[in-house]
Formats: C-alpha cells, structure tokens, sequence
C-alpha cells in the first residue's frame, strides 16, 4: 500500500495514512488490498470498506458496504450504531467524510466502534 500511495502522489496523505492506521487497528481480521484505485478492506475475504480518494478533492471518504455488485436491499441498516458520522445512501452502504487530520482524531473512538 506504502508503493501504491507514493506513486499516487495526494495532497491528502497524511488523512489517508491516518485513516488507514484507524481502520486497521479497529479489526485484527480485515485484510487491505487496492480497488478502485484506492484503499480496500475485506473481513472473510468480503470487500466492506473502501475509501474513496478521488478525484483529488478536499476530503476523504470511507464507504462502508457489502462489495461491488448490487444485491437486493436489507430491510434494515446494515449497521444498528446510530452514529451522526454515517451518511446512509441505501440500507446497505453508508458513507463517512473528513475534511482534515483533526476529524478523523476526534471521530476515531466512534469509527473503532463502527
């Protein structure tokens, strides 16, 4: 991952990296790999969350979801957590921003948990 974010050059590397580190020590058992040109993370070799990098803008995303294709939605949210940092899109993919290294230290309790 360390290669593919030096040769991707981002003003945002430091979040990235920061993000990265945050998502990581949440869950021994998530795996990190590269889609869609940027950070992957499976459980049980499923793809579940993945940032989202570009285009070269002012924030960082981390998608929560239930892997590439589509599937028929679930009744209810995929997670219970009630957490004001989850921006639902549908019942099965949320989306979390960040604007800056200090969101993501002060949402990182909360992210763990997620």
């Amino acid at each position: 991952m360390t290669e593919f974010l030096n040769k991707l050059n981002h003003p945002f590397r430091t979040e990235i990296e920061q993000l990265r580190d945050g998502v990581l020590v949440s869950n021994k058992d998530l795996t990190e790999n590269i889609k869609w040109n940027a950070p992957n993370y499976c459980f049980e070799n499923e793809d579940r969350l993945t940032m989202r990098i570009q285009p070269l803008a002012t924030q960082v995303q981390l998608i929560f979801h239930r892997g590439a294709k589509k599937q028929k939605q679930p009744k209810d949210r995929l997670i219970a957590n009630k957490s004001k940092m989850l921006v639902w899109k549908e019942n099965d993919r949320a989306i979390i921003t960040f604007k800056n290294c200090q969101e993501i230290e002060n949402g990182k309790a909360k992210l763990e948990k997620l």
